[in-house]
């Protein structure tokens, strides 16, 4: 496993045709940046190379997006690194401005195919994004948020929407630049209705970014809407449960957003 002391070899800048003698690593990341280049050291080629794909794909006015780079030989993946462009900003929690991105990244990738390693997944979250759906059964940790969950899970009512690419971890991957559209330099693929991705958005938001119960309100207008917060809340819920490192605080930021979640069944 890399660690940011593990710097880029100059080959790999070379290729990607940035300068190895500016690289510097990015704060709290296992990625350099190399003058306009963001390095990453590639741990799933499979999921690299879709996620190297979708953002190459989208082409969104509303979103800065982080467009991946090819080598000068054509790859997008060299000496077990990849490359995108660098995109300004920081992580804030900016709920609605967030929500917005999810429901324009959504629309602007429709057409994109299902990931064929998505069935392989079995870490927490894929599991527990199962669980959610209904589609896998599994024992959850009552203290860890089991007890939720069940308590939940009875509302679950049939969505009638088509699936599609969903973003699982938006709010935490948009940076942010003063008055600058979001920007987007990740892709966390689920196979969902788009506006989970914005469900899921707004109960994160809930449940750690300060946001309230308004937040939902304002975006009811979106399809099945009730329904996509409930699965958005049971898969964090189910993942808490599930994750071995959770702590207390995620907990308790989780039952804050549950109980905003029930409020608007």
């Amino acid at each position: 496993m890399r660690t940011t002391l593990e710097r880029p070899p100059a080959r790999v800048c070379a290729a990607f045709g940035g300068d190895p003698d500016a690289s510097e690593p990015l704060p709290d990341s296992v990625a350099w940046r190399c003058g306009d280049l963001v390095l990453k050291p590639v741990a799933d080629k499979a999921k690299t190379l879709w996620t190297a794909r979708a953002l190459d794909y989208v082409d969104e006015p509303g979103l800065r997006v982080a467009k991946p780079v090819r080598s000068t030989d054509g790859r997008w993946i060299v000496g077990d690194w990849t490359a995108s462009r660098f995109v300004p900003g920081t992580p804030e929690h900016r709920g609605d401005e967030s929500v917005l991105a999810a429901v324009r990244l959504h629309r602007a990738t429709t057409g994109l195919p299902r990931p064929d390693f998505l069935g392989a997944r079995q870490d927490v979250d894929a599991v527990a994004d199962r669980i959610a759906w209904e589609e896998l059964e599994v024992p959850l940790d009552e203290t860890k948020g089991g007890r939720w969950f069940e308590v939940l899970a009875g509302a679950r009512r049939p969505i009638r929407l088509h699936p599609q690419v969903a973003h699982g971890e938006l709010l935490a991957g948009l940076l942010f630049d003063g008055a600058a559209a979001p920007g987007l330099v990740d892709f966390v693929p689920y196979y969902r209705p788009g506006e989970y991705g914005a469900a899921i958005v707004a109960v994160d938001a809930l449940a750690w970014g300060g946001a309230t119960r308004e937040l939902l309100e304002r975006w009811a207008h979106l399809p099945e809407w009730s329904q996509l917060l409930l699965r958005a809340v049971l898969f964090r819920l189910a993942a808490n449960a599930l994750n071995p490192r959770s702590t207390q605080a995620s907990l308790d930021g989780l039952r804050a957003a549950a109980r905003e979640v029930s409020g608007v069944l």
